[in-house]
């Protein structure tokens, strides 16, 4: 009976890497670890890729105003947010890292935004006060 080992399916170690290891273990550690650089590497490289763009398509946008534009701003949003909170999951960034990556994001397309015309009022909701919520108690 032929035993079926699932290392082998691992990166191939460099004959320096296996010089320092001594056992087994070692070797598949260093396998493994080499494993999660790539895959880290490849995580990292989508989101600065997908927040390049993401800036660009606000500077478009910011450049020309039209409701397409926005509309790929939004998705472009969208997309870097999704790889960003995915990144986060695997443990690839560091859940403060990837919050301030969109904090940033956010901060980008707010500055952009057109503000209101002087002299135009924005309707605003008031809040209760603290008197009327405890007399309705």
């Amino acid at each position: 009976m032929q035993i079926i080992r699932y290392y082998n399916c691992l990166p191939e170690v460099s004959k320096e890497e296996s010089a320092v290891a001594n056992n087994k273990s070692a070797i598949k550690r260093i396998q493994i670890a080499e494993r999660n650089r790539l895959r880290n590497k490849s995580y990292k490289s989508a989101v600065k890729t997908l927040m390049k763009r993401y800036l660009t398509a606000i500077a478009a946008h910011s450049a020309s105003p039209t409701e397409e534009s926005l509309e790929e701003v939004q998705k472009r949003m969208s997309a870097a947010y999704s790889k960003i909170d995915k990144a986060v999951k695997q443990g690839v960034l560091h859940p403060n890292n990837g919050a301030r990556k969109k904090a940033q994001l956010s901060k980008v397309l707010k500055k952009h935004q057109p503000s209101p015309v002087a002299g135009t009022t924005v309707a605003t909701v008031d809040a209760p006060t603290a008197a009327e919520v405890t007399s309705e108690s």
